[in-house]
Formats: structure tokens, C-alpha cells, sequence
């Protein structure tokens, strides 16, 4: 991660373990539980531009240095842009994460579209969205992912598009790949075979891991080990982990351990995903300053090994996790 801003900054030092993703307010729909209570009824691009905005002003001011985006996050990787550009200060000190594989298609809309975003992993797709990357973030992306690889995925077996990826990372940009679904870790495994002239092509994972969904814990262990870049999304499960929405008994863990603690259920959820070591950065998916302080609590809590035995107990078959996801509505 960067250095600590210099002494008398008016900053926060690093928070080395947690970022703030983009997704939930780069765009109008997304699948965040109660999504509809933390955004206005006016979601035009500059009310949630200045959302974007004051989240990360308020990220940057709690420590917070990986910022996470994407291009089918609506104009997330604009809003983020126009950040960096007018926060000069922040030059060096943040890193920045992109994806691309997925196109957005839900022109500005929250609801009723038939797709809000379309996968398709080819090297015309790569052309195109790193171009579009480049043009908005310019020298300032550090990371670019896949979006979204499953175990189908060509990105695993394409070597025109290996060879795209490869130019990229001899340019110095982190290339890897997001993971979604049931066989994340296959994913992962598949991921870490893959070489380019005898030598790895990936460094970089983000994959789904929360107390509802472990399953790809041991393969991210893994990739870890070799030496892999390890950020871990949806560490509130969407918000199902969220304290409003955590009342059911799937959540009776998560409210135990919050009550003997003290701590918010958000900031328990997250905190279990920190104890993980192989877990090298945590996502905060906040769509309000108030949700991202609670998360950001999570830096200081202590889980005990009973605590995240407590927790562990709440785990769902992955299957059972996925189809729950793919449920949830966009608004």
C-alpha cells in the first residue's frame, strides 16, 4: 500500500486492510439490500457524482487508499476521475482498482431494464474498455481485473487475450480478475495455472467471501501464498449482513457476536473478513458517509478464535448463497 501522507496532513493514517468500492453509487440500480433508504429519490448523474464524491472525501479522510471501481458501474470510473483530478493531493498516495468485461446497459435507469449489464470476456471487449480506462484514469490505474471469471470464463484459455493482459502487466498495472458464483475457487485455481511465456499472468484476485459464503477461503489462501494481491467484495453479503436487515436466523451469529461485543452487526462482518491472512483488502460497499464510518469500525475489532467459530456456523452451501444473490432486486 502507499506511504502515510506526511506529517501535519489532515488525513487519518492508512487503513491498510479496507477499501471503498464504487458500485453502489456509480449508477442509479444496484442489488444492496434497502438500497432504496440510502439513496435520494433523485439519482441524476450529478446528485450521485456528488454522492460518489463525498464518500470518497470521507474515505480519503479515515485512512482509506484502495479504491475499487469498474467499468460497468455506471460512470463510477468517471465520478472517481474527477476526483483524483481535483484532489491533487491524494497523487501517490491511493490506489485504484478497475474491472472490465462487463458492458453497462441500463441507460441510467434503477429498475425495469432487462439487463443492467452484459459479460462478454473478449480481446475486442479488453480493446475497447481499456481504452475507455485509460482515457478516464489515465496513468492513475494500478489494478485492472476481469469481471466476474467463472470456470467457463475465456479468460482462462484465450492466449490472444492472455497476450493483451501480458502487454498490460509490462506496463505495470496489476492484471487479474474478479470471481462471482458457486465455483469461485475452481475459478481461482484455474486462474493461478495460467502463464504467459512461462510465467503467471494473473497477481490479483477479488472474490466474494462473508460469513454466509466461505467457500472460496482455501483457494484464496492459495493465491495469497503466491503472492497474489487479494481483495474480498460483498463482505456484507449485499446487505443481508446490514444491521437493519440482519434479523432472520441466518444472522443469529452475527447478532450474538455483535451483542457481546458491542459492535455494530456491519462492523462484525467486516472485521471477520479482516481475520482472514490471506484477506489483503477489505471492501466497504457504503452508499452513505454513516454506513462507511460504521464499516470502517471494523479496523479496530478484535474478533476472539470463539467469535469467529460463532460466526463460521452461519455458512450456507454456496449453491443455496448464489441463488439467494441472483434474487435480489435491483433498485
Amino acid at each position: 500500500m502507499p506511504a502515510a501522507p506526511a506529517t501535519g496532513s489532515a488525513v487519518s493514517p492508512p487503513l491498510a486492510r479496507f477499501g471503498l468500492g464504487t458500485a453502489a453509487v456509480g449508477r442509479p440500480g444496484y442489488i444492496t439490500l434497502g438500497r432504496d433508504l440510502d439513496l435520494p429519490a433523485d439519482r441524476t448523474v450529478s446528485a450521485l457524482r456528488a454522492r460518489t464524491h463525498a464518500l470518497l472525501d470521507a474515505a480519503y479522510a479515515a485512512g482509506v487508499r484502495y479504491f475499487d471501481t469498474a467499468r460497468s458501474y455506471g460512470r463510477a470510473e468517471e465520478f472517481l476521475a474527477d476526483w483524483l483530478a481535483a484532489h491533487p493531493e491524494a497523487a501517490g498516495q491511493v490506489v485504484v482498482g478497475s474491472k472490465w468485461g462487463y458492458t453497462y446497459t441500463a441507460d441510467w435507469q434503477a429498475s425495469g431494464v432487462s439487463a443492467h449489464e452484459v459479460k462478454e470476456h473478449s480481446v475486442a471487449v479488453f480493446d475497447r474498455q481499456i481504452r475507455e480506462t485509460r482515457a478516464l484514469l489515465g496513468p492513475k490505474l494500478d489494478v485492472y481485473l476481469v469481471h466476474s471469471v467463472t470456470p467457463d470464463s475465456p479468460a482462462l484459455t484465450d492466449p490472444a487475450l492472455h497476450a493483451r493482459l501480458a502487454g498490460l502487466a509490462a506496463e505495470g498495472v496489476r492484471v487479474g480478475l474478479s470471481t462471482s458464483g458457486p465455483a469461485q475457487g475452481d475459478t481461482v485455481r484455474a486462474a493461478l495455472e495460467v502463464t504467459v511465456d512461462g510465467r503467471p499472468l494473473f497477481a490479483g484476485v477479488q472474490s466474494t467471501w462473508n460469513m454466509l459464503e466461505p467457500s472460496a477461503g482455501a483457494a484464496l489462501a492459495e493465491a495469497h501464498a503466491a503472492g497474489w494481491l487479494v481483495v474480498v467484495k460483498e463482505g456484507m453479503a449485499n446487505g443481508r449482513l446490514a444491521d437493519r436487515n440482519a434479523t432472520g436466523p441466518d444472522t443469529a451469529a452475527l447478532r450474538a457476536v455483535a451483542a457481546r461485543t458491542g459492535a455494530t452487526r456491519d462492523a462484525v462482518a467486516l472485521a471477520a473478513v479482516a481475520a482472514q491472512p490471506w484477506a489483503d483488502l477489505v471492501l466497504s460497499g457504503a452508499a452513505t458517509a454513516e454506513q462507511l464510518a460504521s464499516n470502517l469500525t471494523a479496523a479496530e475489532l478484535r474478533l476472539s478464535a470463539d467469535d469467529l467459530a460463532e460466526l463460521a456456523t452461519a455458512a450456507e452451501p454456496a449453491e443455496a448463497y448464489w441463488r439467494t444473490r441472483a434474487a435480489l432486486p435491483w433498485a
